[in-house]
């Protein structure tokens, strides 16, 4: 499954690790934050917001820019940006201070994205699919690591110990600096001028639903990321124990759902995955929202984790081809603004959730879902009247 990548598919996907891990090790800082500085609850959720709404809204315009003038310092400034943030909080004594770092920290994330995975695809040869899946696939380690290096350090020197977080991001800065840097200026110059001779034209409607199953399926990962350790608690009637333990399983199932999407998808197709992934999820969140059995609740949710991350290389690598005159964009939307839908969509469920319980939630999951379904549906319908070149075919 690896063999197939390159060396700047394994650096972006290394750097991908490094600028995640910063995603994952805000939200564990919540609670040293509100109790060394005496926040409220509302001061440090605007932290989180702070950060996903900086890194969110601003990729699809460093995509418009990367399209315009594409720029190999991008990639490693962002890596830097994105932990000098999170380094200095333990140096700083005011929450305004405070939230400038963590926007400088989102920023960071904001220019890594839409570069890095341009470059992942462009390099992709012929496995476009599978180079994007080992490059979400540093991504989602790094996730899954941020809360636990962020509770060594803080427990090894509090909140001053983030300033090590600085040492692997510029490691790997240079890292990816000099693998980028191996294309002769004229090399370069020569295939961005006859990829553009040969591109097909943009396709902004097949996009824009692309866009809507993107934002569905983030909806559906992040909600069930938040609402399965209370699922589990609440109507499985298990410990918070393991409820945090089967959470780690659904996050492996993601990652091995996301290797598998990514090496299929580069055989039968990418509309073909999203299909399978989507007509595969829906009667596994139907069982895990009627059921109330420990071992089937647990088998579900372990296959919705790998389900929902089967078609996430195909979506992404699709959404570029579909616009091929935007890679930059298509990535900055793909892994920006519609990924971070579900963090939107979260606090609504949190209210349902109070008022109606959790089984009510998990039963507005699946309806997502199968919103999801339909449009995916939508999206074959107007990708067989398309008729892209050999290049972005899928």
């Amino acid at each position: 499954m690896f063999r197939s990548a390159n060396i700047k598919t394994y650096a972006m996907a290394a750097g991908h690790l490094f600028c995640d891990m910063n995603s994952g090790i805000l939200p564990a800082l919540l609670p040293f934050l509100i109790f060394a500085y005496d926040f409220t609850y509302a001061a440090g959720a605007a932290l989180i917001f702070a950060a996903n709404i900086v890194s969110s809204v601003s990729q699809p315009f460093i995509g418009i820019y990367s399209d315009i003038i594409s720029k190999k310092w991008m990639v490693p400034l962002g890596l830097i940006l994105g932990s000098f943030g999170l380094s200095i909080i333990g140096f700083l004594d005011s929450y305004w201070a405070i939230f400038v770092a963590i926007m400088i920290s989102g920023l960071g994330t904001a220019l890594f994205h839409p570069e890095a995975a341009k470059t992942v695809t462009m390099s992709a040869g012929k496995n476009k699919a599978s180079d994007m899946s080992i490059f979400s696939l540093g991504g989602t380690i790094g996730f899954a690591l941020g809360p636990v290096v962020a509770t060594a350090l803080l427990l090894l020197w509090d909140l001053q110990g983030l300033l090590v977080l600085i040492l692997p991001s510029l490691i790997m800065s240079l890292v990816i600096w000099k693998v980028t840097s191996k294309d002769t200026s004229k090399k370069v110059l020569a295939s961005n001028t006859s990829q553009k001779e040969d591109l097909p034209k943009d396709q902004w409607k097949p996009f824009s639903i692309l866009s809507v199953v993107l934002i569905m399926r983030s909806i559906v990962f992040i909600s069930l990321n938040t609402f399965i350790p209370l699922f589990w608690i609440t109507v499985i009637l298990q410990s918070s124990e393991s409820g945090n333990m089967l959470l780690s399983l659904f996050l492996v199932a993601t990652s091995v759902g996301t290797l598998f999407g990514g090496r299929i998808a580069d055989r039968l197709g990418y509309i073909k995955v999203i299909g399978f992934s989507f007509v595969s999820l829906v009667p596994v969140l139907l069982v895990l929202t009627i059921t109330e059995s420990l071992i089937l609740s647990a088998i579900m949710i372990i296959f919705a984790g790998f389900f929902i991350f089967v078609p996430y290389s195909s979506l992404v690598v699709l959404g570029q081809q579909y616009l091929p005159n935007r890679v930059g964009l298509a990535s900055g939307v793909t892994l920006g603004l519609s990924v971070s839908a579900g963090g939107v969509f979260v606090p609504v469920l949190g209210k349902v959730a109070d008022l109606y319980g959790v089984p009510t939630v998990m039963t507005i999951i699946f309806i997502i879902t199968i919103i999801a379904l339909l449009f995916t549906l939508i999206l074959t319908k107007s990708h067989k009247k398309l008729e892209l070149s050999h290049e972005y075919s899928s």
